[in-house]
């Protein structure tokens, strides 16, 4: 007597429950690693401290290792060394420590190599957690002065947009880079728009990873009339509609009022009831932020107006920017 056959989708619900489970193995194992990292670079920076081991002592420890452990990997001298600065820089720190056991090795080494402030690693172990960035992206990240312009250029959004959304300021950005679309110099606005769906992938994590995407010149009907808004997409955390107008020119005034109609339209007729009011972002190529600040001061339409780059920015010069920038800052340089 043959079996009765069952969809696929019965045996979800396992599939899933195992998924889960490989998932909480690897995050396991990351975390036992990542706790011996600490402790060995503790040990390594408490004999040093106390002037019980000198330098080549690590390297004795290397060799040690090597030869009574066959097959591990990792524990060179210059890994070791590593682990003694991964501990001395977070050391006492009850904020962020926790979080650097929740990253894999490879991660916490290119931030903690990578940052020159305090607050710069804050940032990217944050984010790289929330995003669950790849080696890659995070990177990637690092290449675009992520912490560099968000500090310095901090995403200008309506005021409407503040007191309904508060935490639309730590989602979007006031530039986003769309390298990855090779556009040429003089591109169409068909051109971008077809790259970003061509590379779709890309431009959500871009985006954020609570970005999902709903579609492409989605059609809207006012009073008899087709319109088209350039790009939807949902933001999980914020739990709305994100509408996404493209300009390959420099932001104009009278681009917020086209944008706070398609917002109007999304609201009235596609916004489901449990959701919150949609927010609109005008993705230009270039924008003069007082003319911005002038037009988003008597907005009533939660929006924000942020650019596109087609190529990573010059991050000495940002770097240099944001030293000045702390400098001027500083509690001591207050007049």
């Amino acid at each position: 007597m043959t079996a009765p056959l069952f969809p696929q989708d019965d045996f979800a619900t396992i599939t899933q429950l195992i998924a889960a489970a490989k998932q909480r193995a690897v995050q396991s194992v990351n975390t036992t690693l990542i706790e011996l990292y600490w402790q060995v670079g503790q040990t390594i920076s408490r004999k040093i401290a106390q002037a019980e081991w000198g330098d080549s002592v690590v390297a004795q420890l290397a060799q040690h290792l090597a030869h009574t452990q066959p097959g591990l990997r990792g524990f060179t001298r210059s890994n070791l060394f590593r682990m003694k600065q991964f501990y001395e820089t977070y050391q006492g720190d009850e904020i962020v420590s926790p979080l650097v056991r929740q990253l894999p090795w490879t991660h916490n080494l290119i931030i903690l190599n990578q940052s020159k402030r305090t607050e710069e690693r804050e940032f990217y172990l944050r984010l790289a957690i929330q995003e669950k960035w790849s080696k890659r992206e995070l990177e990637r990240q690092f290449k675009a002065a992520l912490f560099e312009r968000t500090v310095l250029h901090p995403p200008k959004v309506s005021a409407v947009l503040s007191h309904i959304q508060p935490d639309a300021l730590n989602v979007f950005k006031d530039s986003y880079l769309v390298e990855f679309l090779d556009l040429a110099q003089g591109h169409a606005e068909a051109d971008l728009h077809q790259g970003l769906l061509s590379k779709l992938k890309s431009f959500l994590i871009e985006l954020g990873r609570d970005f999902c995407f709903v579609g492409s010149e989605y059609p809207l009907q006012v009073g008899g009339r087709d319109f088209a808004l350039d790009l939807l997409f949902f933001h999980r955390g914020l739990n709305c509609l994100v509408a996404i107008e493209l300009k390959v020119g420099r932001f104009e005034p009278e681009y917020l009022g086209k944008l706070g109609f398609y917002l109007e339209a999304l609201d009235r007729d596609v916004k489901k009831p449990h959701e919150q009011a949609a927010i609109g972002v005008l993705l230009c190529a270039s924008k003069d932020d007082e003319v911005v600040e002038y037009v988003l001061s008597r907005s009533l339409s939660p929006a924000l107006i942020a650019e596109y780059q087609t190529q990573l920015p010059d991050k000495a010069l940002l770097q240099a920017k944001l030293h000045e920038f702390y400098w001027l800052n500083a509690p001591d340089n207050g007049e």
